[in-house]
């Protein structure tokens, strides 16, 4: 494909002046995938590239177009970047596997990337949600992969349970606990049956006897839960990780409780290579141009200063 072929399905809108975006086409276990580079129409100094994974199911534009945006921003600070559809999503081909099952893409995409824009030694990998739980096993899958310069992740999933059942409790089901207007309903009569049933539901599974993950083995019938492979390819990364939290989010609050209370995490989120960034007033896809623009420039100013003698 070449530079044009974008327009044919990205919005209307064109990217700013001195931004070049391209479509890409590369092979992934015999499936063809599509990916959109942005770069900057001048040639950059910078040899570090932005991957930006998509969880799913959704397509590389991702929700309110976060994902065009934040390419396009990349771009005009100096920075290439590919964002694409795994398989069985958007415009690849072969049948949708889940974030699980996506390490193939990403090694595919990383390959893709660095063969179109050789100038490029290295690569950030940047997810969301489930993508960014994807990049964490797409590690451990591989090993370890000397091409990858750092992660940006962004409210990661770690859904299990037991472990939602927890943030239930202790974001929603205690704060309306300690709400005088709740147990004068409660008393009244005019509290449902169906909340006390729930908040019952949620203390079971909050006090089962099972470590947070028994219960979200992998579909291919892996030995470990997928959130421990996470902490396992988290534990043995030691280049710079960004890790972005909304205070808006149960996905977010989640992940906290879960590597709060879960032994294979401990003390992996204070790491001397982790930076932490809190946002409280945001929701899980930082939905507002406020939002955006604050996800924007802390991953702008994390890569600034991600610039070893080996990317320089």
């Amino acid at each position: 494909m070449n530079s044009g072929s974008h327009a044919l399905a990205e919005s209307p809108r064109a990217p700013a002046q001195g931004i070049r975006e391209q479509a890409l086409c590369f092979d992934c276990a015999g499936q063809a995938l599509l990916g959109i580079i942005s770069s900057p129409a001048q040639e950059v100094e910078t040899k570090l590239g932005v991957l930006i994974i998509v969880g799913g199911p959704q397509y590389r534009a991702g929700s309110h177009r976060q994902f065009v945006l934040l390419a396009r921003q990349l771009a005009a600070a100096g920075y290439i970047s590919m964002r694409f559809d795994t398989r069985g999503m958007g415009d690849s081909a072969g049948a949708m596997t889940g974030f699980e099952q996506s390490a193939p893409d990403i090694g595919a995409a990383i390959d893709a990337l660095l063969k179109s824009c050789p100038q490029l030694e290295g690569v950030v990998l940047w997810g969301l949600c489930d993508a960014a739980s994807a990049a964490l096993l797409y590690l451990q899958a591989r090993g370890s992969d000397a091409r990858v310069a750092g992660l940006v992740l962004a409210n990661p999933w770690v859904r299990s349970t037991q472990g939602l059942a927890r943030a239930h409790l202790k974001h929603y089901y205690m704060q309306r606990l300690a709400d005088a207007d709740f147990w004068r309903k409660l008393l009244s009569g005019k509290v449902a049956g169906a909340a006390i049933a729930g908040l019952i539901k949620n203390i079971g599974h909050a006090m089962g006897s099972r470590q947070p993950g028994e219960d979200s083995r992998s579909a291919e019938g892996a030995s470990q839960p997928f959130q421990q492979r996470m902490a396992s390819a988290w534990a043995k990364f030691h280049a710079p990780i960004l890790l972005l939290l909304s205070g808006r989010d149960h996905t977010a609050k989640e992940f906290l409780e879960y590597t709060g209370m879960t032994r294979q995490w401990q003390g992996l989120l204070q790491g001397e290579h982790v930076s932490r960034v809190d946002l409280p007033q945001e929701d899980h896809t930082f939905s507002s141009a406020e939002g955006r623009a604050r996800v924007e420039h802390h991953t702008l100013q994390w890569l600034h200063g991600l610039t070893p003698a080996r990317y320089e």
